[in-house]
């Protein structure tokens, strides 16, 4: 039951018991603005759709924490979640009251966000605020969220995103400059379309070099979360769990690697010089960028004279940059540790698909190897323009002409059959 009451103070009390029913109150100056919000009380609770005008006062920065806090996610997942929620979302309106987000404002946030941020981390920012308020609507802690209809700014591509896939005349020349305890692993990324951490969960049990059917068994990967990494009994998703051919060269790679570097106690197949896991980041700085320098993918180092190597580097801003140095190495780890771009190693991933999709083999059967559950995925995500575009392109078209063949067929020349009268 609700009802108005005089304050001591002059005004008017609305005072009514919510759905659970406790007794609540709200003040207002007139009797008319206490009768109509206690009507717009009772026409929300027989919808269904009460919200406790005192509950848009809870933040949005605390609120957030419980939200995150009570998922059930991957470790991997929550990591990258509680970044984005730490680094972006929370500076924007951890000391917002709910109630007090607009449409607009998440609106102009989203936009300010795409003049700095990619498509996807903005895509991502504003996915885990309106999930946020979405849990806050169940709650019902505010009416509506106010991140329904906003938009992402559009995509904007630019001339980096055509040179993300390896041409099949530069592997040779790539694997050359890869030291040799990890030329099997950047093969089995670019020849079999593993990701990172499936790469590093290989074991032994897992490759079968069967001269007639090699293979190999997807169903383990490693995550790596602050620092620390972990091995994950499954892969990404179900359709993760697969088994892969491998190509020839793939084959004589793992071959060489067996020999040279024998698996750890465990059976892993990869692991660093001590015997342990990989650190992403370090391969990336130690290993991986210093070959793409040297097989001339990245920047390039030029021998001046006996004792000058000068370094040259593209810039993010597309100007470039050079430095000369007394030794080779001194000058590729220059190029290596500033130079803006470049080829990166899920790209081999991406260059494993283009080349299937290229060579013609059938979409679901490179969703199959890949991993994909949903063929879409491999035809959005991981295919891209291969170096044999062109001269595909014109072979497809080559016999067309524009004139017309003017010349008698046999048929023209013969004359009625014998059917005619």
């Amino acid at each position: 039951m609700s009802f108005t009451s005089r304050t001591p103070s002059g005004g008017w009390r609305a005072n009514w018991r919510d759905p659970s029913g406790k007794q609540k109150a709200k003040t207002f100056k007139t009797k008319r603005e206490a009768l109509a919000f206690l009507a717009e009380m009772e026409s929300s609770m027989n919808r269904g759709q009460y919200v406790s005008p005192h509950a848009g006062k809870t933040k949005f920065g605390s609120y957030a924490l419980e939200w995150l806090a009570s998922r059930s996610t991957e470790k991997t997942t929550a990591a990258g979640e509680s970044s984005v929620m730490r680094n972006h979302v929370v500076p924007q309106w951890g000391d917002t009251p709910m109630s007090k987000i607009t449409h607009s404002a998440v609106q102009a946030w989203v936009t300010s966000l795409g003049t700095r941020l990619g498509y996807t981390m903005v895509s991502e920012c504003l996915r885990l605020t309106s999930s946020v308020l979405r849990a806050a609507v169940r709650d019902q802690i505010i009416g509506a969220n106010p991140c329904e209809g906003v938009k992402v700014p559009k995509r904007r591509r630019t001339d980096s995103d055509d040179i993300r896939v390896l041409a099949q005349s530069d592997l040779p020349g790539l694997l050359s400059e890869v030291p040799e305890r990890y030329r099997a692993l950047v093969g089995v990324a670019v020849g079999a379309g593993l990701r990172w951490g499936e790469c590093l969960g290989l074991r032994l049990d897992a490759i079968d070099l069967d001269p007639q059917r090699p293979t190999l068994r997807v169903s383990r990967t490693l995550i790596e979360i602050s620092g620390h990494v972990s091995a994950k009994p499954y892969p990404k998703s179900r359709a993760g769990r697969r088994t892969v051919p491998l190509p020839p060269f793939v084959v004589t790679l793992l071959t060489e690697h067996l020999t040279q570097f024998p698996p750890s106690p465990s059976g892993d197949l990869f692991t660093n010089r001590d015997g342990g896991p990989l650190w992403r980041s370090t391969f990336r700085s130690r290993i991986w960028r210093p070959a793409l320098v040297r097989a001339g993918l990245l920047g390039k180092v030029v021998q001046v004279d006996e004792t000058t190597f000068r370094a040259e580097w593209p810039t993010g801003d597309g100007l470039e940059q050079h430095a000369e140095f007394s030794t080779h190495d001194e000058a590729v780890s220059q190029v290596a540790r500033h130079a803006a771009g470049g080829l990166r190693f899920h790209d081999l991933r991406h260059t494993y698909a283009t080349w299937l999709v290229s060579s013609g083999v059938p979409i679901n059967d490179v969703a199959s190897v890949m991993g994909h559950e949903q063929t879409s995925t491999t035809l959005n995500r991981y295919t891209h323009r291969s170096d044999r575009r062109d001269s595909n392109v014109r072979g497809a078209l080559a016999d067309f002409s524009l004139t017309e063949d003017t010349e008698e067929s046999p048929e023209d020349t013969e004359g009625p059959s014998e059917e005619e009268p």
